[in-house]
């Protein structure tokens, strides 16, 4: 029995470094993901975000129309984060987009919700701290308990939720680096407060309605995203922004570099959880067809909840004439053969 002990000893060493290279070859590790064009079936729900207020909703209807045969169910919108009562939902668009939502069935309402007023202000590290600290807290419950009975009242509580996003980076004032623990616990709070809403979880099964997305830019940026990830419990989605930035990066370098594309499919694999991209687009190398190509075979290969381009110079194809070659392609897959047939 003596060598069943010490193989079960040394089991008991090698597990905590074992984890570890698990984590890092997910990573950073070759861009291992399986990949092919045989999967089949439908690629998932598409959109753009093309406008936050009631501009945008009706430019939904010209893009349907843009696209022919190919039908954009997905609506993305943003909440000023200039001060609480518009993360509150005050501004009236949002029943623009419920009233849009509504019309049908198999459309979704995806939504980005600042975690800070003064989102775009470039406060320091030390006024970050000390607000994700007090959100962690509890100070600023009554602001998303006040979006979520908004949202349930308008008849949406089963909008994607895009919390914090590009919490990796240095852009917004819910950014994570300056303290990725109260980042984290911040996270959790809003996701309790807004599911505890009468309405925000389903009658008949007891689920959560309201999906809460998890979504870096990606790569690295200034903090690794892995380490903002708050826990599966908080966590219905894992997306991921991705431009096709920077100069001169191919768009296999994009799937492969560390944090890229490749581990985004990899950990929200690892964690259960389904992929969506609320972000994307053209960008740093212009009009790029090879880019859009990557994409949208990526999406159709991976399948995720959705896909909304940014559609707005210099990122889009239907409303920036100065990438029409992108444009076509884009216009050509989803509205033509396989992968978007």
């Amino acid at each position: 029995m003596r060598p069943l002990r010490s193989l079960r000893a040394l089991r008991v060493l090698l597990s905590p470094l074992l984890a570890a290279l698990a984590a890092l070859v997910l990573l950073v590790g070759p861009a291992c993901v399986p990949v092919g064009r045989g999967v089949g079936g439908p690629p998932g729900a598409f959109g753009a975000y093309v406008g936050y207020d009631g501009a945008g909703v009706r430019r939904i209807a010209g893009l349907d129309g843009w696209l022919g045969t190919a039908t954009p169910r997905v609506g993305h919108a943003y909440l000023p984060g200039d001060r609480w009562s518009n993360i509150e939902g005050a501004p009236g668009y949002l029943e623009h987009w419920a009233r849009w939502r509504k019309q049908r069935a198999d459309r979704m309402f995806v939504l980005n919700v600042p975690m800070l007023e003064r989102t775009e202000e470039h406060v320091s590290d030390a006024v970050v701290r000390e607000e994700l600290r007090k959100g962690a807290r509890g100070d600023y419950d009554d602001h998303f308990r006040a979006l979520a009975r908004r949202l349930v009242a308008l008849g949406v509580p089963d909008a994607v939720l895009v919390v914090g996003w590009e919490m990796n980076g240095i852009t917004y004032t819910h950014r994570c680096g300056p303290d990725p623990g109260a980042w984290k616990r911040y996270w959790a709070r809003i996701v309790d407060v807004m599911r505890s809403v009468n309405g925000g979880r389903s009658v008949d099964s007891g689920r959560q309605r309201f999906r809460f997305e998890f979504t870096p830019s990606r790569g690295r940026d200034a903090v690794p995203w892995t380490a903002c990830y708050p826990g599966d419990r908080y966590v219905d989605v894992v997306g991921m922004d991705a431009y096709d930035q920077p100069h001169g990066m191919s768009f296999a370098e994009q799937v492969a570099e560390p944090y890229g594309l490749a581990a985004h499919v990899r950990f929200a694999r690892a964690h259960g959880k389904p992929v969506a991209y609320p972000e994307w687009g053209l960008y740093r190398n212009g009009d790029n067809p090879e880019y859009m190509r990557g994409m949208l075979t990526w999406f159709a290969e991976h399948r995720p909840l959705y896909q909304t381009i940014s559609d707005y110079c210099p990122h889009g194809v239907w409303r920036c004439p100065d990438n029409p070659r992108s444009s076509a392609v884009y216009r050509n897959q989803l509205a033509g053969p396989p992968p978007y047939g």
